[in-house]
């Protein structure tokens, strides 16, 4: 990297922290304060009823306060990253940063504190006095062995969890992913020999680590500046170094690294040297962890050994080892039980979880963070990406119950499945409302066909179908860009085993099909020729006719190009049979305070009164396979007779027609979307309309209408799409677009997969 790229990298790293307004944190209210009700309540007089409830029983600060979901980020500034002993004050991006991983990774609030104490003594009593405040304390680069005292006075006089990310953090990354490289290598931990470099907090934690995961201390070796850790050894020596002294006569890194299994560098750039990784055994498992610059880089290490296993610390290499990995989500589980501390059980378990989730198959999520990156289970994908969203479901719950288990929870959950569902749904924001879905599709075995098999998105999810549901993929698409693009993707699943295939270059079904969409279509100017190019070409006609002859229940399409487009092949191949017809498309938006349905998004650009009756009731229909009993408000430029418009007279039209139909659920209409979403402005314009509080369906009048509102929502209010779902067809055919992220197909093939009697 050059002078001027550097320079680059450091100012957008300062304008980072700059722009558009200074730090990384702000303080956030949780509950409204609107009004002097809520004043009252908030304060005084009300809060007293608070305080005297938790004066009564402190474990009710967990209920009335946000104690029981907040940290405390502690830390004096004497060995921060690898800046040293830069104070505390200018420590504060550090743990600010740190404090927004928590938020972000875990939803666990979080205050970073900058204490000008070098005492690790009077530290450790300022920690100490801190702990009405906090449900944990994140003690973060004190210099050791300072960091060992202050640890441990914490640990013995207060009642809540205390961790020292420095240490333990690094040694549980560690222990995962020198778990897996052990996999790979198919070593055992008792037979490995063991050479560490670096004798302070983190490197002793992670050599304890690997004693507990079943290292023999005989076999560990530890070095530091001054050489060989042995006995009678008096220089720059402490009890945590002094239990790893060997009785040895040698003296160098270079001497005692001959037969090593793993090498562990916590130390400084340039300290292990290629002839030195020349000594070790084969397929030597090198973890060089100093920052920024590691203890020797991979390239030096492939030179003299090909074969080698490889992790660093930095995120431009494979394998980095990175705490994120750990803390948000050991602190989670640690909260929501109350743990009184984080013991070696609850770590055991965090290393577990980390390194059982690298050998599943990568989430979609973390494969679209890391593009271009290979993150299938092997010697340069030993740990997760933080990104993977699974990540807080399997290590936090692996880590309440271990906590559990070894009795230091103090509100033990009662169903530990249901507690990883929660965690699942926090980051998975369709999960909750998608349950009833997929608990429908559950109940019977529906063959999903996808027109677009050979994208990413559609193997992935044909994927999650194997794993998680019943319902049988066929994918169509050219075998060996397919199986390509499986391998590349890190995916397990191989056709005909786990899924259907249909080539449209060569298959056997080929002549069946064409003939077949030449008898539906051949008095609509379809001639055999055209009949078998289309066969040929077209994989959403190839996939309604798989449908239509009852190859398969239901068509998924529209990963590429326009909706209207593949409208068409359905509409003439599985639409006006069975009394089926396109009736409209609805999208579900995910909003921070619920729901909210939106049609027609798609079908009709300017419906009839007719058509727009029809996409009421099928909205209706629909919104109740999620659970929700459906609230209406037919939309227009016209609100309650005001205007003379086109708009205003097809939605008046339609209310005439649903009033003689005798329908189970409330609508109401015509009327303008802020009316239809504030139900205190209605009740001014319109005093004692149908609807009563925010309508959560919302059908307009035109499509222009509703994409518009579609696409604020997802852009700017950060709703989250799921569909959208073609109401009208049986369930046989839906049409998603381009935009669809792997989950939110997933979301539609459960849709897909519910039997219709569900719904209709």
């Amino acid at each position: 990297m050059d002078k001027e790229e550097r320079e680059t990298l450091r100012q957008g790293a300062l304008d980072y922290h700059e722009f558009p307004r200074p730090g990384k944190l702000e303080i956030r209210a949780t509950k409204p304060m609107a009004n002097g009700r809520d004043l009252a309540r908030a304060y005084s007089p009300g809060v007293a009823e608070a305080c005297l409830e938790i004066k009564n029983d402190p474990a009710d600060a967990a209920r009335y306060t946000a104690r029981g979901n907040l940290v405390a980020v502690v830390s004096n500034g004497t060995a921060v990253l690898g800046l040293g002993n830069i104070g505390a004050l200018a420590s504060k991006p550090v743990m600010e940063g740190k404090a927004v991983l928590f938020k972000k990774f875990a939803n666990i609030d979080c205050f970073d504190i900058e204490v000008n104490e070098s005492d690790p003594e009077k530290l450790a009593d300022i920690v100490c006095a801190l702990e009405p405040t906090f449900g944990a304390i994140n003690l973060e680069d004190i210099k050791a062995p300072d960091c060992f005292i202050v640890e441990q006075i914490c640990r013995e006089r207060m009642g809540i969890p205390v961790f020292h990310d420095d240490q333990h953090g690094t040694a549980i990354v560690v222990g995962a992913a020198a778990t897996n490289a052990l996999h790979v290598a198919g070593k055992d931990w008792a037979d490995i020999k063991v050479v560490s470099t670096g004798g302070g907090a983190a490197g002793i934690a992670c050599l304890n680590m690997l004693l507990k995961l079943g290292v023999k201390r005989e076999n560990v070796w530890l070095c530091d500046i001054h050489g060989l850790v042995h006995e009678g050894r008096t220089e720059d020596m402490n009890p945590q170094k002094a239990a790893f002294a060997q009785a040895s006569d040698k003296r160098t890194l270079d001497e005692v690294i001959d037969g090593a299994d793993l090498f562990l560098g916590l130390s400084g750039p340039g300290v292990l040297k290629p002839e030195m990784v020349a000594k070790m055994c084969a397929q030597p498992i090198i973890f060089a962890l100093a920052n920024p610059n590691p203890e020797i880089t991979p390239d030096d290490v492939r030179s003299v050994a090909p074969d080698a296993i490889i992790a660093t610390g930095r995120s431009d290499f494979p394998n980095q080892v990175n705490n994120v990995l750990c803390f948000p989500f050991i602190f989670r589980g640690a909260l929501d039980v109350g743990a009184t501390e984080i013991n070696d059980a609850m770590q055991i378990g965090c290393v577990e979880g980390i390194a059982e989730l690298a050998r599943q198959t990568t989430s979609a999520e973390a494969a679209a963070a890391y593009q271009g990156e290979k993150l299938t289970f092997g010697p340069d994908y030993l740990i997760p990406k933080p990104f993977d969203p699974r990540l807080i479901g399997v290590v936090a719950s692996a880590v309440a119950k271990a906590a559990m288990e070894s009795g230091v929870a103090a509100r033990p959950l009662e169903d530990l499945d249901a507690y990883r569902a929660k965690l699942d749904q926090s980051v998975y924001r369709s999960a909750l409302i998608m349950r009833p879905v997929f608990e429908a599709a559950s109940t019977a075995t529906r063959r999903i066909v996808f027109a677009e098999g050979e994208d990413e998105r559609v193997l992935r999810v044909a994927q999650a179908m194997v794993q998680e549901m019943t319902d049988i993929p066929t994918l169509i698409g050219r075998p060996e860009v397919v199986q390509s693009r499986i391998e590349r993707a890190g995916l397990k699943i191989k056709p005909d085993r786990d899924f259907d295939l249909i080539n449209p270059e060569s298959d056997a079904r080929y002549r069946d099909y064409w003939q077949s969409y030449l008898e539906k279509m051949q008095r609509n100017g379809v001639t055999p020729d055209l009949a078998r190019a289309i066969l040929r070409t077209n994989t959403t006609a190839i996939g309604a006719v798989a449908v239509y002859r009852g190859d398969a229940d239901s068509l998924i399409c529209g990963t590429f190009g326009q909706y209207l487009w593949h409208l068409n092949y359905i509409s003439q191949l599985l639409g006006n049979t069975d009394g089926l017809h396109p009736v409209g498309a609805l999208s579900l938006m995910i909003m921070e305070d619920g729901p909210l349905f939106i049609a027609d998004t798609h079908v009709h650009a300017m419906p009839t009164p007719e058509q727009i009756v029809e996409t009421v009731i099928g909205t209706a229909r629909h919104v109740r396979r999620f659970g929700v009993e459906p609230k209406v408000a037919i939309c227009s430029s016209s609100q309650f007779g005001n205007l003379d418009s086109d708009s205003g007279r097809r939605t008046r039209a339609a209310m005439q027609i649903l009033d003689t139909m005798g329908l189970d659920f409330t609508y109401e209409g015509e009327m303008l979307t802020d009316a239809a979403l504030d139900g205190e402005l209605r009740e001014r314009i319109y005093p004692g309309s149908r609807l009563e509080g925010a309508a959560n369906c919302l059908v307009y009048s035109s499509t222009d209408a509703a994409g518009t509102a579609r696409n604020i929502l997802k852009v700017k209010a950060r709703g989250l799409e799921v569909g959208p779902i073609l109401m009208g067809m049986g369930n046989k055919a839906h049409i998603v677009t381009p935009s669809i992220t792997a989950r939110g197909l997933l979301n539609m093939t459960a849709l897909a997969g519910t039997p219709v009697h569900h719904y209709s």
